[in-house]
């Protein structure tokens, strides 16, 4: 029978993490974008005070899924929250709960330090991913609309 095991990623898993992540981009059509090196993993991931968590799921000891994340806060809310930025199980191996493994051990530390809510973004083609999050009852958010500044115009607006 095969094993899933999640697990937290590790110093040594930059390659694991780097060729996951890739594969999403790549999935997403967005591998153009694909700038990460596993220096800046080292740097961003397991430093003393690292800018992302990184959860990794291995399938019979094979590299299956990644989920990274990092704290979010609601000042309206007066809560504290968690932003998935990443979330990624290689295709061939879907369907056999490793998403949901990964997602739920998101959850269970958000829980266990108190945070109220985890979310995320999902791009409107996606309908696996969708039908996904819906199988594990995520509320879509339809009232908002996502902005972002880089590039140039986040140049800009910085020497302004």
């Amino acid at each position: 029978m095969s094993e899933t095991v999640v697990r937290p990623a590790q110093k040594g898993d930059e390659e694991v993490i780097l060729g996951l992540l890739r594969e999403l981009a790549v999935c997403e059509r967005l591998e153009y974008r694909f700038r990460l090196t596993p220096e800046r993993i080292v740097h961003d991931f397991f430093c003393v005070s690292p800018a992302v968590g990184c959860d990794l799921a291995f399938l019979d000891q094979q590299p299956a899924g990644i989920v990274t994340w990092y704290p979010t806060y609601s000042s309206f809310a007066g809560t504290r929250g968690v932003y998935v930025e990443d979330f990624y199980v290689r295709p061939d191996l879907r369907r056999r709960g490793i998403g949901r493994a990964l997602l739920a051990r998101v959850a269970r530390r958000a829980t266990d330090i108190g945070v109220a809510k985890i979310e995320w973004s999902v791009l409107k083609w996606n309908r696996p991913g969708i039908e996904f999050y819906e199988s594990v009852h995520a509320a879509r958010v339809d009232d908002w609309h996502i902005y972002r500044l880089v590039g140039k115009a986040l140049t800009d607006l910085a020497a302004a």
